[in-house]
């Protein structure tokens, strides 16, 4: 059922969502991808995949799950081990300079020259970057530390160029993690023109752990978090209350949207339930996933009506906020 949208999604938006998500939309957080770029063992969902799944491809997903809306975006290539990291970027930039209001991040590597970075922003105009743990040294990278898959050289280079880094930090209590708050918090200060997204509510799969942890990036005015793949609101309003909804970004974390399923808190940790590693049977009803990315929106939305925002401020959360950041035609 992975990249497919059925009735019981179209009826879900329109019951729960139709009147919540504005009619603009800056998709703060996608993939775009070929199946050739990955080297080694393709992802499940890349499995499931088209060969090709570029802006048009994304486009016509999203158009479906939330119809009737104008839909640009921040893209990025899927990282993950054996990835052809340099055909995934070219291909990437290629994608995104078709849409005036989309923009595109490349994948770094640790061991990639900061000045080969420096060049190819100017010349192929990408506007950040997008590391990530798989491509860290220490095992297992799930606890790496922050500057084993983004070294400071290549921050530095971020704020010398005013590019974005979208920092997806690992580590077992996420955004509660001393080290992780250290790091972010120490280069946020040193590096004032790079601006870092933090990726999935600050790694609020657990909102706990965003809970916790957030307050330690108070004031910092470089420093933005997405909503992408979360589907539990705790996090959203942490970030709203400690950061201000300006720091907030609508995200999708396409192509995962496409998946079926939720992501939980579950002690100090999180799981995820689909139907494919969960008895999704019970005696009192059938039981029917919808889209990760619909729940991540009705998480988004629980959080709204808890924070009451206004309409204005929503708008904010799924285009301004991005508009700002990026410099995007607002009309």
């Amino acid at each position: 059922m992975d990249w497919q949208i059925v009735d019981e999604d179209r009826e879900l938006f329109e019951r729960e969502l139709e009147t919540f998500v504005p009619s603009r939309l800056f998709d703060g957080h996608a993939h775009l991808f070929e199946r050739r770029q990955f080297l080694a063992e393709q992802p499940a969902l890349v499995k499931s995949s088209p060969d090709s799944v570029g802006l048009d491809a994304y486009q016509a997903f999203m158009n479906q799950m939330l119809p009737r809306r104008r839909i640009s975006g921040l893209f990025f290539p899927f990282p993950v081990a054996g990835l052809d990291t340099l055909g995934a970027n070219e291909f990437l930039i290629s994608q995104v300079h078709s849409d005036l209001n989309s923009r595109g991040l490349m994948i770094v590597q640790p061991g990639m020259d900061p000045e080969f970075i420096r060049e190819t922003a100017r010349r192929k105009g990408i506007v950040g970057l997008k590391c990530y743990h798989c491509y860290s040294s220490e095992r297992p990278t799930f606890e790496a530390e922050i500057p084993s898959y983004l070294p400071e050289e290549q921050v530095r280079v971020a704020h010398e160029e005013g590019l974005t880094i979208m920092l997806h930090m690992v580590k077992r209590r996420g955004m509660a993690d001393p080290s992780n708050q250290e790091v972010i918090r120490l280069w946020a200060k040193r590096y004032p023109d790079a601006r870092l997204i933090l990726a999935h509510a600050a790694r609020g799969f657990n909102p706990h752990h965003t809970i916790q942890g957030i307050g330690a990036l108070r004031g910092l005015r470089n420093i933005w978090c997405d909503t992408s793949e979360v589907t539990e609101s705790g996090g959203f309003e942490a970030i709203v209350r400690t950061l201000g909804v300006d720091r907030l970004l609508y995200g999708s974390d396409f192509p995962v949207t496409c998946m079926r399923g939720r992501c939980v808190a579950l002690g100090d940790s999180f799981f995820w339930l689909s139907p494919e590693n969960a008895d999704l049977h019970a005696a009192y009803t059938e039981i029917r996933p919808t889209l990760v990315g619909l729940e991540s929106l009705r998480a988004l939305k629980l959080a709204a009506l808890n924070l009451g925002l206004t309409d204005s401020q929503l708008e904010a959360i799924f285009f301004s906020n991005a508009a700002e950041l990026f410099a995007l035609k607002k009309h």
